[in-house]
């Protein structure tokens, strides 16, 4: 039996933590995550090792692709209501930019079983 390291601990709470604020994090976010606790880059190949270790508390999955019906709404002038829109609601609630962050990244997502 192998003991795993508190900082591996620690980054599984991390991506759970995420995970229930709606954050899913996807490979290239863990192998930053980890790349930073290390203070050294982390691999394709240890990142791989590190989902399976922890595979009963996280699982990975990919996400589905763009539904037809929403491929084919897409319109630049809806677009640019939306962002005229969001706009205005970030002024009027003073939302500061920390506050923000993107939810349309495609790609694996982990999560927490």
């Amino acid at each position: 039996q192998t003991t795993i390291p508190q900082q591996e601990l620690d980054l599984v709470e991390y991506i759970k933590q995420l995970t229930t604020r709606h954050i899913p994090s996807n490979r290239r976010m863990v192998r930053n995550f980890a790349s930073s606790v290390a203070q050294n880059p982390c691999s394709d190949t240890w990142i791989t090792r590190f989902l399976h270790r922890h595979r009963n508390q996280l699982t990975s999955q990919w996400t589905t692709g763009m539904d037809s019906n929403c491929h084919n709404a897409e319109s630049g002038y809806k677009y640019k209501l939306y962002f005229d829109l969001l706009q205005q609601k970030v002024a009027e609630y003073e939302i500061e930019p920390e506050h923000m962050y993107n939810m349309d990244e495609k790609g694996e997502v982990l999560g927490t079983v």
